[in-house]
């Protein structure tokens, strides 16, 4: 299951705020901010080389997000990897046992299919699985 990094996911209270660091002091270039109402989040993808940094905000204090903030605080989320086949990968996942969240694959506004693994299937850490389209 070849992957490499697509992105790495912060979730953050303000993203005005975050982006102040991130694009203008840091100087990420950022290549798309919307709002994502199915995932109750707004997001903010920044280039950060080969890969990429998501900023997350909860749209509102409802959601997975909304209740990981609420309980970590800012920081890491998630870590995405992306993947040739993403059913493939996860016939493999479950294969070995590990848990994936969601049943079917998800896809998003630009049209790729993703799933989430448990954290406590991979060490603790959220894994998201994007499939190169």
């Amino acid at each position: 299951m070849g992957s490499t990094v697509h992105h790495i996911a912060l979730v953050v209270r303000d993203l005005d705020e975050a982006l102040a660091f991130y694009r203008d002091v840091l100087g990420l270039e950022m290549i798309e901010r919307r709002e994502v109402a199915e995932e109750g989040v707004e997001i903010a993808f920044l280039s950060a080389g080969e890969s990429m940094i998501e900023l997350l905000r909860p749209l509102s204090d409802e959601g997975g997000v909304a209740r990981f903030l609420d309980k970590r605080g800012e920081g890491l989320h998630h870590i995405c990897l992306a993947v040739d086949d993403v059913e493939v990968a996860v016939e493999r996942l479950r294969a070995a046992g590990a848990q994936v969240l969601n049943e079917e694959p998800r896809v998003n506004d630009h049209g790729v299919r993703y799933v989430f693994v448990h954290p406590k299937s991979a060490h603790g850490v959220l894994l998201e699985l994007y499939e190169r389209t």
